[in-house]
């Protein structure tokens, strides 16, 4: 095993690291809450993701899908998970060695975010630690002295949460006209004033990595100028800021909200990188969460299409197993080889954006498109596998107790976050096949 990798593991000694993986691999059990039956097929990934795939295994382990249950149905933060991954250094494993993480890439973080999901957490479980993994990529590369010396080693720890706050209820998705003002005061600090949606995890985070504009749109000669990227405190006891809990479909166990700022002071040293520069700040980091979505949205649908194809082996109707019936087989088979086709897309996606820091002829446009066909690939096929998961179980598919509810429930997410498919479409329309821009 590799000393990154190592570090990446620090609750094991690196001097029996192999022995452990070794044994790690023969308790197939411990990799899922689901079944201890594996689906997906393994071959061609590399000894650190699948080394990576069977810790991470061992933390979810300890978290039942009856815990996962009772979050979603009470909406309870999953602390105690978030703690676990933690404490064994995983919030940290695509950050650089010397700012405290493991310093591997988003190839194994997304087979650690898939894993998870995969687990029986579903997107609830994945989403606690979202943010940390992929809001902290630009921090990690603009961030000042400060903000690497404590921000990102108090969040590798556990000790800081955090969230991205860049969607608002009036732009959506058209980044480059957001309304949320950092106005510059004469002491250096800025005052904000705006409203972000749909941010994860601010009722428990301690920081946000803020996307607001500096300089107003009519004084720019580019929309995407501007824009400054920020890393605040959350302090709910100050003036001028304000979060409303909104009530949601899915992942009820992590909290989603609506942020209000009304001249909210913000310290200077808040600021990432240069003032105005924050729109390619934030490119930074985007493909690398496509690529963590869409190892997301595989690790629901292989979760969802175990459990399926499990009851369907089991429920005997007509003096038969179900799963006898070419009605429930065909759709089954169907499902996997939609996630096994995914699959192939999101690791040569998270493959592209690792090589690309090192090897310059890989063209970031082309990191762009394998990252968004990923994201797209990935939702569709976990949304076809929870659904026929459902179908599958018949009426105990809409049984809380058989989980696939709650995955179905999670499994639009995908779909429409960060970036909805038919944006997405829009994108590979127009970069790829070269068709007039249609927005």
């Amino acid at each position: 095993m590799s000393r990154v990798l190592a570090r990446c593991l620090p609750q094991r000694n690196p001097a029996t690291a192999g022995t452990w993986r070794k044994s790690c691999l023969t308790r197939h059990s411990n990799f899922s809450t689901t079944a201890a039956r594996r689906i997906m097929e393994t071959t061609g990934f590399t000894e650190n993701q699948m080394t990576v795939r069977e810790a991470v295994s061992t933390v979810c382990a300890q978290f039942p899908n009856t815990y996962w249950q009772e979050k979603d149905q009470l909406e309870q933060d999953p602390k105690e998970f978030h703690a676990a991954l933690a404490k064994d250094g995983w919030l940290g494993i695509a950050l650089p060695e010397e700012l405290g993480g493991s310093g591997l890439g988003i190839s194994e973080a997304t087979m650690m975010m898939q894993t998870i999901t995969e687990s029986g957490a579903g997107m609830a479980g994945a989403q606690s630690i979202h943010a940390n993994v992929y809001a902290t990529q630009p921090l990690a590369r603009f961030g000042n002295k400060d903000q690497l010396e404590s921000t990102i080693p108090n969040i590798i720890s556990g000790k800081w949460r955090t969230c991205f706050g860049v969607t608002e209820p009036n732009t959506g998705l058209d980044t480059l006209r957001l309304k949320t003002i950092a106005k510059k005061q004469d002491d250096g600090s800025y005052s904000v004033t705006g409203q972000k949606i749909w941010i994860t995890c601010a009722q428990v985070a301690r920081k946000m990595i803020l996307l607001a504009r500096t300089t107003p749109l009519d004084e720019v000669k580019k929309p995407s100028e501007g824009l400054s990227m920020f890393c605040i405190d959350i302090d709910k006891e100050a003036p001028g800021l304000d979060m409303r809990k909104i009530k949601k479909m899915g992942g009820r166990a992590v909290d989603a909200n609506e942020v209000f700022f009304d001249n909210y002071i913000i310290s200077q040293e808040s600021l990432i990188g240069a003032e105005n520069q924050g729109f390619k700040i934030i490119l930074h980091g985007m493909n690398a969460e496509r690529c963590l979505l869409a190892g997301e949205a595989l690790g629901l649908g292989y979760a969802a299409l175990t459990k399926a194809a499990e009851y369907a082996r089991e429920r005997v109707v007509f003096q038969r197993p179900i799963g006898m019936n070419q009605g429930i087989a065909h759709p089954l088979a169907d499902a996997y080889m939609k996630l096994e086709a995914a699959k192939l897309a999101t690791y040569h996606a998270a493959r592209l954006y690792d090589s690309s820091k090192t090897d310059k002829s890989i063209r970031q446009d082309a990191v762009g498109v394998a990252a968004n066909s990923a994201k797209y690939l990935a939702a569709e096929a976990a949304f076809t596998a929870c659904e026929r998961a459902v179908m599958t179980h018949g009426g105990m598919g809409y049984a809380m107790e058989y989980d696939v509810e709650r995955w179905l429930r999670e499994c639009l997410v995908p779909r429409i976050a960060p970036v909805s498919r038919e944006m997405i479409m829009n994108f590979i329309s127009e970069k790829v096949l070269k068709l007039p821009r249609s927005y």
